[in-house]
Protein backbone atom coordinates (compact mmCIF):
# COMPACT_ATOMS: atom_id res chain seq x y z
CA UNK A 1 0.00 0.00 0.00
CA UNK A 2 2.67 2.59 1.21
CA UNK A 3 4.79 1.75 -2.40
CA UNK A 4 1.83 2.96 -4.30
CA UNK A 5 1.71 5.78 -2.35
CA UNK A 6 5.53 5.99 -2.52
CA UNK A 7 4.75 5.94 -6.43
CA UNK A 8 2.67 8.42 -6.84
CA UNK A 9 4.32 11.15 -4.84
CA UNK A 10 7.21 10.64 -6.94
CA UNK A 11 4.93 10.48 -10.57
CA UNK A 12 3.73 14.45 -8.43
CA UNK A 13 7.50 15.16 -8.06
CA UNK A 14 8.47 14.51 -11.47
CA UNK A 15 5.21 16.37 -12.88
CA UNK A 16 6.01 19.45 -11.00
CA UNK A 17 9.81 19.33 -12.26
CA UNK A 18 8.22 19.23 -16.11
CA UNK A 19 5.94 22.48 -15.02
CA UNK A 20 8.87 23.95 -13.62
CA UNK A 21 10.85 23.26 -17.08
CA UNK A 22 7.73 24.77 -18.64
CA UNK A 23 7.81 27.72 -16.61
CA UNK A 24 11.74 28.39 -17.26
CA UNK A 25 10.64 28.76 -20.78
CA UNK A 26 8.07 31.53 -20.58
CA UNK A 27 10.41 33.10 -18.34
CA UNK A 28 12.87 32.96 -21.18
CA UNK A 29 10.33 33.91 -23.60
CA UNK A 30 9.09 37.22 -21.29
CA UNK A 31 12.40 38.08 -21.19
CA UNK A 32 12.70 38.02 -24.82
CA UNK A 33 9.63 40.14 -25.27
CA UNK A 34 10.25 42.43 -22.41
CA UNK A 35 14.25 43.00 -23.98
CA UNK A 36 13.16 43.62 -27.76
CA UNK A 37 12.49 47.25 -29.20
CA UNK A 38 8.99 46.78 -29.86
CA UNK A 39 7.30 45.23 -27.33
CA UNK A 40 4.08 43.69 -27.89
CA UNK A 41 1.36 44.18 -24.61
CA UNK A 42 -0.96 41.26 -26.74
CA UNK A 43 2.38 38.55 -26.65
CA UNK A 44 3.04 39.54 -23.20
CA UNK A 45 -0.26 39.29 -21.49
CA UNK A 46 -0.44 36.03 -23.50
CA UNK A 47 2.89 34.46 -21.88
CA UNK A 48 1.50 35.70 -18.35
CA UNK A 49 -1.81 34.08 -18.85
CA UNK A 50 -0.27 31.04 -19.95
CA UNK A 51 2.45 30.83 -16.75
CA UNK A 52 -0.75 31.84 -14.56
CA UNK A 53 -2.22 28.54 -15.77
CA UNK A 54 0.72 26.38 -15.19
CA UNK A 55 1.78 27.94 -11.30
CA UNK A 56 -2.09 26.82 -10.81
CA UNK A 57 -0.86 23.63 -11.97
CA UNK A 58 2.07 23.79 -9.67
CA UNK A 59 -0.07 24.71 -6.94
CA UNK A 60 -2.54 21.58 -7.14
CA UNK A 61 0.41 19.37 -7.25
CA UNK A 62 2.17 20.72 -4.39
CA UNK A 63 -1.34 20.47 -2.39
CA UNK A 64 -1.77 16.86 -3.94
CA UNK A 65 1.85 15.92 -3.03
CA UNK A 66 1.19 17.37 0.45
CA UNK A 67 -2.03 15.86 1.39
CA UNK A 68 -0.71 12.58 0.32
CA UNK A 69 2.80 12.75 2.33
CA UNK A 70 0.46 13.63 5.56
CA UNK A 71 -1.42 10.77 4.96
CA UNK A 72 1.66 8.28 5.07
CA UNK A 73 4.53 10.16 6.72
CA UNK A 74 4.04 8.49 10.25
CA UNK A 75 4.03 4.81 8.61
CA UNK A 76 7.01 5.96 6.53
CA UNK A 77 8.89 7.07 9.41
CA UNK A 78 8.55 3.74 11.52
CA UNK A 79 9.73 1.81 8.17
CA UNK A 80 12.21 4.04 6.59
CA UNK A 81 14.30 0.74 6.30
CA UNK A 82 11.94 -1.06 4.08
CA UNK A 83 11.56 2.31 1.72
CA UNK A 84 15.05 3.47 1.88
CA UNK A 85 15.91 3.44 -2.16
CA UNK A 86 11.92 5.17 -2.96
CA UNK A 87 12.57 7.86 -0.40
CA UNK A 88 16.07 8.37 -1.74
CA UNK A 89 14.70 8.91 -5.29
CA UNK A 90 11.82 11.04 -3.57
CA UNK A 91 15.00 13.23 -1.70
CA UNK A 92 16.76 13.26 -4.82
CA UNK A 93 13.32 14.68 -6.87
CA UNK A 94 13.32 17.14 -4.38
CA UNK A 95 16.42 18.91 -4.36
CA UNK A 96 16.65 18.90 -8.19
CA UNK A 97 13.11 20.74 -7.85
CA UNK A 98 13.94 23.18 -4.80
CA UNK A 99 16.74 23.71 -7.57
CA UNK A 100 14.74 24.47 -10.57
CA UNK A 101 12.54 26.72 -8.03
CA UNK A 102 15.06 28.94 -7.08
CA UNK A 103 16.35 29.48 -10.88
CA UNK A 104 12.50 30.13 -11.95
CA UNK A 105 12.44 32.80 -8.47
CA UNK A 106 15.31 34.36 -10.23
CA UNK A 107 14.13 34.84 -13.54
CA UNK A 108 10.43 35.82 -12.11
CA UNK A 109 13.00 38.67 -10.34
CA UNK A 110 15.22 39.77 -13.16
CA UNK A 111 11.73 39.68 -15.28
CA UNK A 112 9.56 41.98 -12.67
CA UNK A 113 12.98 43.99 -12.87
CA UNK A 114 12.18 44.60 -17.02
CA UNK A 115 8.84 45.14 -16.43
CA UNK A 116 9.42 48.21 -13.98
CA UNK A 117 12.11 49.81 -16.67
CA UNK A 118 9.83 49.25 -19.11
CA UNK A 119 6.93 51.15 -17.49
CA UNK A 120 9.15 54.52 -16.07
CA UNK A 121 10.01 54.70 -20.22
CA UNK A 122 6.66 54.53 -21.27
CA UNK A 123 5.58 56.79 -18.26
CA UNK A 124 8.29 59.22 -19.29
CA UNK A 125 7.07 59.04 -22.73
CA UNK A 126 3.94 59.81 -21.65
CA UNK A 127 4.82 62.85 -19.84
CA UNK A 128 6.97 64.14 -22.83
CA UNK A 129 4.07 64.16 -24.96
CA UNK A 130 1.67 65.55 -22.81
CA UNK A 131 4.16 68.57 -22.26
CA UNK A 132 4.80 68.95 -25.82
CA UNK A 133 0.67 68.65 -26.44
CA UNK A 134 0.60 71.19 -23.58
CA UNK A 135 2.92 73.68 -25.74
CA UNK A 136 1.08 73.17 -28.83
CA UNK A 137 -2.10 74.33 -26.76
CA UNK A 138 -0.76 76.88 -25.72
CA UNK A 139 0.66 78.31 -28.73
CA UNK A 140 -2.44 78.05 -30.71
CA UNK A 141 -4.42 79.68 -27.99
CA UNK A 142 -1.98 82.81 -27.76
CA UNK A 143 -1.73 83.44 -31.78
CA UNK A 144 -5.60 82.55 -32.24
CA UNK A 145 -6.05 85.80 -29.18
CA UNK A 146 -3.37 87.81 -30.44
CA UNK A 147 -5.79 90.63 -31.44
CA UNK A 148 -3.06 91.27 -34.51
CA UNK A 149 -4.84 93.10 -37.22
CA UNK A 150 -4.45 91.79 -40.65
CA UNK A 151 -2.78 93.87 -43.28
CA UNK A 152 -4.77 96.49 -44.89
CA UNK A 153 -4.92 98.17 -47.96
CA UNK A 154 -5.88 101.61 -48.74
CA UNK A 155 -7.38 102.36 -52.23
CA UNK A 156 -5.50 105.75 -53.09
CA UNK A 157 -7.23 106.21 -56.18
CA UNK A 158 -10.02 108.60 -57.05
Amino acid sequence: MINNYLEILEDSLRKKSVVLDEIKEYNNNQEQLLKSENLSMEDLDANMEQKDGLIQKLTELDEGFETLYGRIKEQLSGSKDTYKVQIKRLQELISQITEKSVSVQAQEARNKKLIEDYFLREKSQIRQGKKASKAAYGYYKSMSNSGAMSSQFMDQKK
